[in-house]
């Protein structure tokens, strides 16, 4: 079974003026990710807008990826389909091109028909068939469903469902979920407001969109943890805790990429309907960005 932690960053998928992908951007990226400690990347997450892909083209996404990362560095490929069928296709696709680990969102069109046993027949099923490991993804700020921590600690009794990225954001709800699942169930945290609190009850490690625009301070916030330095940990938090708000809740995906582009990330346009940031807004992100004090070149 794959062990991981540490901090993942949720990479952007970079389009061009036409919409299309824009891969050189991509690889680059990785590429200057690859020194700054990190554990690996996550593709097609929320921030990769996988819903603006077709399937070839998301497997070229992970493809690109797994090539400029290093061989440390673990792949987790986000899986966004909606029937189980379709989830499990895009998850041996997945494992076909590289990715270490299938992060499986919850099923979310039907919403009043998601219920506890729906779930549990879903994520049972992907498994079973996938042949790389499983992590749910718990997002319920895009997908309006929401997998209850009872749900996740019957499913962390499968073989194959290894670990859970909990966007949600409850400190409450995490914290029933570390204390009901196995200890060697890998709990990933994926709100950046929380890292700190979250690392000290024990999640294994984080996947944040803020760690695309600040992975050094994110790692070092990590370490900061694992050293006990927890006066270091929280200084760090307070700092991110701004610009995490901002990438994600406050201005989403565009503002993720201006602010990308604002630290020398370039990430091109959001894919259409989603729109650039104003000029307002942006003036917002170098603001922010700033008086974090995280990026010297920007005081």
């Amino acid at each position: 079974m794959i062990q991981l932690q540490g901090i993942l960053p949720p990479l952007t998928t970079p389009f061009d003026t036409q919409g299309y992908l824009d891969l050189s951007r991509l690889s680059q990226n990785v590429e200057r990710y690859n020194d700054q400690g990190l554990a690996g990347y996550v593709a097609l997450g929320s921030n990769g807008e996988a819903v603006h892909l077709s399937p070839g083209e998301r497997i070229e996404v992970i493809a690109h990826i797994k090539r400029a990362a290093t061989p440390q560095h673990k792949i987790i490929a986000g899986i966004n389909e909606l029937s189980t069928r379709a989830a499990i296709h895009a998850t041996r696709a997945a494992a076909d091109v590289g990715a270490d680990i299938a992060l499986v969102v919850t099923p979310y069109f039907y919403k009043a028909a998601m219920t506890a046993e729906v779930l549990s027949h879903f994520f049972q099923a992907v498994a079973d068939a996938s042949p790389i490991p499983i992590f749910i993804y718990n997002v319920p700020q895009n997908t309006g469903v929401v997998i209850d921590a009872a749900t996740i600690a019957a499913l962390a009794a499968h073989e194959n469902i290894v670990g859970l990225k909990d966007s949600a954001g409850g400190m409450g709800a995490l914290a029933d979920t570390l204390r009901l699942v196995p200890q060697a169930f890998q709990v990933f945290v994926g709100n950046g407001g929380i890292l700190y609190p979250a690392l000290a009850m024990g999640a294994r490690g984080a996947v944040l969109a803020v760690a695309c625009v600040a992975p050094r301070a994110c790692v070092d916030l990590y370490e900061a943890v694992q050293a006990g330095d927890h006066a270091k940990a929280r200084d760090l938090q307070n700092r991110l805790s701004p610009l995490a708000h901002l990438v994600t809740a406050g201005l989403g995906v565009a503002g993720l990429k201006a602010a990308l582009d604002l630290v020398g990330y370039p990430s091109g346009l959001p894919c259409p309907p989603l729109l650039p940031l104003n000029e307002a807004n942006k003036e917002k992100v170098k603001s922010v960005l700033r008086t974090s004090g995280l990026f010297s070149a920007m005081e």
